[in-house]
């Protein structure tokens, strides 16, 4: 295949602007452009790329391109900065949970943020691969030990959750301890419909995840908001928790979940740059001590 360096960009700039009138404004082109870039790409691979919806959405075929169109764009930046110097941000995708984003990821990209512009993808840690399988991010944080195909993997470390909930919550519902029958009436705090964490403890306690009425709250900040104000109870790592304004329900329930580091083998500075400084605050932040 002969494929075009215009078409591929044009195929990332659809993407991530989500329409064609979007990529064109992007690329500083008309959206007739756009189009005529997008066709001869389709041409050229005899695969159907993109269906044009709004947004448009990655074929299956799509996707391996897309993949091919963000590291070109990506070796071509850093090439520029290398003959060139700096000469405007490197654009990188990045896929998180939302913990991570909230406790400990984004201190370690601030000091980075001259130059690179970050887009960030939040997602379950159990679902964030998928993001790098279908080349909508070069990078992620994800529970996923086995490499996606084409990545390079890298221990983070383990983030421990406990039960926890507010004194006044845990004194009315668990007055005499948690028992299964308690956990069964007393509110939780589940994260989204993803979220497996509080309903894997229940079922640790011989409790079916259905029956104690559910509080949906899938912001990080506001989850830890809602428990602390005693709207329910939830799994909180220790990072997050607010020293003193909550109390562990049960010492024994602590879930711990490893994190891994997720990135396309690439050999691309930018990405390594950001590779490790999310490596030297995972040494930090993150639990080292956690088994795999």
């Amino acid at each position: 295949m002969d494929l075009d360096l215009a078409q591929l960009l044009a195929l990332d700039a659809t993407v991530t602007a989500g329409t064609l009138d979007g990529a064109a404004r992007a690329l500083h082109v008309t959206p007739s452009a756009i189009s005529q870039r997008l066709k001869a790409l389709e041409a050229a691979t005899g695969r159907v790329l993109l269906v044009r919806s709004k947004p448009v959405q990655v074929t299956a075929s799509g996707q391996a391109v897309l993949r091919l169109a963000r590291q070109v764009a990506l070796l071509a930046a850093d090439t520029a900065r290398e003959l060139a110097g700096p000469a405007g941000p490197v654009t990188l995708p990045i896929a998180l949970n939302a913990d991570s984003m909230a406790t400990w990821v984004l201190p370690a990209l601030a000091p980075l943020a001259g130059e690179f512009a970050f887009d960030l993808y939040r997602e379950d840690q159990e679902h964030t691969a998928a993001l790098l399988r279908d080349g909508r991010v070069m990078a992620a944080v994800t529970a996923a030990a086995d490499p996606v195909p084409g990545c390079s993997v890298t221990r983070l470390g383990g983030m421990r959750y406990r039960p926890v909930a507010a004194p006044a919550f845990a004194a009315r519902w668990f007055p005499d301890g948690v028992t299964a029958e308690a956990l069964s009436r007393a509110p939780v705090v589940v994260f989204d419909r993803r979220d497996d964490l509080q309903h894997g403890y229940l079922r640790t306690r011989g409790v079916d995840p259905a029956a104690p009425p559910l509080h949906h709250v899938p912001a990080s900040v506001d989850f830890l908001t809602a428990v602390t104000l005693g709207l329910g109870w939830g799994m909180l790592p220790r990072q997050q928790e607010p020293a003193g304004e909550l109390v562990e329900l049960d010492p024994a329930g602590a879930v711990d979940v490893v994190l891994h580091w997720q990135q396309w083998r690439l050999r691309s500075p930018s990405l390594d740059r950001v590779a490790a400084a999310v490596l030297a605050a995972a040494r930090t932040a993150l639990d080292q001590r956690v088994p795999q």
